[in-house]
């Protein structure tokens, strides 16, 4: 009995620190301080049924909004390309992003290009602002069928070798801000996951998390 309790216990801190299933919302600490405050956001979903963390003002009403002015996405803070994170996947999530954001908000407002001078001071106008704060790699939770003695020995030693499989994952931050106030009147903190990676190797490549951001379009074209 003596020999077997220090296998029992690693086991069962193995399985405490194995099977903790992957948070579904961002938490305080992957905030980035884009957004000038936070602590009005709460659990919710999106239009598509998607964890987000949102504030919206009581008082606002899309429909009373004609038009809008979309700054560009931008990365925040300054994105330092890593092993399975390079340089051109960056640059090509960029690109779509604000392809594809900028397209569906067209379907909803007049959007408005500052650089002809227009005036944005007065009333039915949004300011819309938003910046991807995270493309990370995470180890993927175990599945139940794993959730047994010695699967869990396989897969912490799988896990170490980096021969898990690896959630990716893209952190997205947004407001909407009333031009005739400067002030918000919609705030979302989005984690969205992309396609698995087989192991620590694998690249990250707009592919891997293009479903993320279809995923926003699509919300900003069903919200209401």
């Amino acid at each position: 009995m003596l020999t077997l309790r220090p296998l029992a216990t690693a086991l069962l801190l193995g399985s405490l620190t194995l099977t903790g299933c992957t948070a579904k919302y961002a938490d305080q600490q992957q905030f980035s301080g884009y957004l000038r405050d936070y602590s009005k956001l709460e659990k919710t979903e999106s239009a598509s049924g998607q964890p987000v963390l949102r504030w919206i003002d009581p008082s606002f009403k899309a429909q009373n909004y004609r038009n809008m002015v979309v700054q560009s996405v931008q990365f925040y803070p300054a994105p330092k390309p890593s092993e399975q994170v390079n340089t051109q996947a960056l640059e090509e999530l960029y690109r779509y992003t604000n392809s594809q954001v900028k397209n569906a908000l067209s379907k909803k407002f007049q959007l408005i290009d500052l650089k002809n001078g227009a005036n944005i001071s007065g009333s039915q106008t949004l300011i819309f602002r938003a910046a991807i704060t995270g493309v990370s790699t995470s180890t993927e939770s175990l599945k139940p069928y794993e959730i047994i003695p010695i699967a869990l020995v396989t897969a912490a030693a799988m896990t170490a070798a980096g021969e898990r499989d690896k959630n990716s994952e893209l952190f997205l931050e947004a407001e909407l801000i009333d031009a005739s106030t400067g002030k918000p009147v919609l705030q979302v903190v989005r984690k969205g996951f992309g396609k698995n990676l087989d192991n620590d190797e694998q690249q990250v490549t707009l592919d891997t998390l293009k479903g993320v951001i279809d995923s926003v379009v699509r919300d900003i074209e069903q919200f209401q």
